[in-house]
């Protein structure tokens, strides 16, 4: 049995048993899967809904229930341009991009890695008895140890394109003006293919849609954007806040909901998809208190991920040097996390400065300062901005919590058991409710009652399907972390006192003991909150 928690990094069976589970056990779908699938974007099924409803509720009741400083918000999704021309979405957000001339594959300029090789040029080709003939530039990289004749195979590939359905076979194209020529740290070739890439071009990363009945009109003023980020409306929406609330410096906005993005390369599962959610808090601030507040604010993050079952010890803080934060940013700190495809980034910590509300000013012309009325001053706030990807911490609670192991059944038997060892407080179903037989009427009706005692308290799970060891499997395969089995007992059958006691099994040790049936509700609460 190997332990995911000491996986190799890039353990794509680990991966691969996750994914499974998590379509299996209704996690995560694929959007419009019976369709073919829409490529980054994922559908939460009923467990997956109930588990990020859960870290979502938590990081809430933590942040904005939980303390005095913090208030909520929630902004809408479409954006009025002038916010994110303001913010310098609208002109800046986009990547480099080129496109492999054989495959059509988008690739970021920025993300090829550099080659060395010899590159075969062509000018064209032809085919005599079709009377086929194309002038078009083409090369291949061919780097050492491959074959020549393999690179010429891609090149008729490419000129094969240019083929009426049906002239002729690519393969029988002649190749012209062939030249070669050594090159060293390329990055004008795909990496996978050899395929010679287009001129890098700006790809613009947002999602742009119009409305109102100008719309059809191609009124420039009916352009409005799926936001980019929950960031914009908060520091729109600042004064608002802070006039209505008589909330005092320092201070934060808490936000969760959508953002999208058109990335060109969705991958790793849900981990960067074009539709997405954050957790986000605009935390602002004194300017003399900015760099001190981002370093509490990171280890105030660092403790919620252990408390919903991620150890500090896979977690790491890359402190972004200077040269590679975000322009507006004096300081910041990825948190990222041991995936099975490697270590990623789980949450930005990052002291934006001023920069947001300063711009807003100028380019809304509407006051943004905050009146210190102990020190009768007029300030623009300064900001720190703890933002948390939502999706990708359901996918790292969900590789934290996977283990496989073996164990034996109560006849001697080993057999292989699929764990996921959530923490009860995020775990999708609390307790799972099992009458020992459902071919006993009586059992069937007590097991009734303590799931109905039990259900408008927490989501609980009903199942009096076959053997009680197999109930207990598939519980844990979807990581309830208590099984309450009424038996014989419970009725009173071996005297009255274990008469209304059941047996509550706990996940990871598989240990029980006998609780009665009032104590269950203070007992499961205690644990899931």
């Amino acid at each position: 049995m190997s332990d995911p928690k000491t996986a190799e990094k890039h353990d794509t069976a680990l991966m691969e048993k996750i994914v499974s589970l998590c379509k299996r056990r209704g996690f995560i779908f694929q959007s419009a899967e019976i369709y073919g699938g829409l490529n980054g974007c994922w559908d939460y099924g009923p467990l997956g809904a109930e588990l990020k409803r859960n870290l979502k509720d938590l990081w809430w009741r933590r942040y904005v229930h939980g303390r005095d400083d913090i208030v909520g918000l929630d902004g809408s999704i479409l954006t009025h341009q002038d916010v994110l021309k303001a913010s310098g979405h609208v002109g800046g957000f986009s990547d480099p991009m080129c496109d492999d001339l054989l495959t059509k594959e988008r690739l970021r300029a920025d993300q090829i890695t550099p080659q060395s090789g010899t590159v075969l040029r062509f000018s064209g080709a032809t085919h005599e008895e079709s009377g086929f003939s194309v002038e078009r530039s083409y090369a291949v990289l061919i780097r050492e140890g491959e074959d020549e004749n393999k690179a010429r195979k891609t090149a008729k590939q490419y000129y094969g394109q240019f083929l009426k359905d049906g002239q002729v076979s690519p393969k029988k194209l002649e190749l012209q003006g062939e030249t070669t020529e050594e090159v060293t740290d390329s990055t004008r070739f795909n990496p996978a293919t050899g395929s010679l890439l287009t001129e890098a071009r700006e790809f613009n990363l947002m999602f742009q849609t119009t409305m109102g009945a100008s719309a059809e009109d191609n009124d420039p003023k009916a352009v409005a954007y799926l936001r980019p980020e929950t960031a914009q409306s908060i520091f729109v929406q600042f004064k608002n806040v802070l006039e209505t609330s008589r909330v005092k410096l320092p201070f934060g906005i808490a936000q969760i909901g959508k953002a999208f993005r058109n990335e060109i390369n969705p991958r790793n599962y849900t981990f960067r998809s074009r539709e997405f959610e954050q957790m986000e808090i605009e935390y602002f601030c004194k300017p003399e208190d900015g760099l001190r507040l981002t370093d509490e604010w990171l280890e105030d993050r660092l403790s919620f991920y252990e408390e919903i079952g991620i150890p500090r010890e896979h977690l790491h803080i890359l402190d972004v040097p200077d040269g590679e934060r975000a322009h507006y940013s004096k300081k910041t700190y990825d948190i990222e996390y041991d995936f099975p495809f490697g270590i990623q980034e789980l949450e930005g910590v990052a002291y934006r400065t001023d920069y947001d509300l300063t711009k807003h000013k100028e380019h809304s012309k509407k006051p943004m300062e905050y009146f210190d009325e102990e020190t009768k001053e007029k300030l623009i706030p300064h900001v720190v901005e703890p933002s948390a990807g939502c999706d990708r911490t359901v996918l790292a609670l969900i590789c934290e919590a996977y283990e496989e192991e073996t164990i034996t059944d109560e006849k001697g038997k080993e057999e292989k058991r699929e764990v996921l060892r959530f923490s009860p407080k995020i775990a999708p179903i609390k307790a799972g409710i099992f009458p020992l037989l459902k071919n006993k009427p009586e059992l069937v009706a007590k097991a009734r009652e303590v799931y109905d005692l039990l259900k408008p308290l927490m989501p609980v799970f009903y199942d009096e399907g076959g053997a009680i060891g197999r109930r207990y499997r598939r519980q844990d395969e979807i990581g309830t972390p208590y099984g309450i089995t009424i038996d014989f007992e419970t009725l009173g059958e071996n005297g009255d006192e274990l008469k209304d006691t059941v047996t509550v099994r706990e996940r990871d040790s598989m240990s029980q003991e006998r609780m009665k049936i009032e104590d269950l509700p203070a007992f499961l609460l205690r644990k899931i909150r």
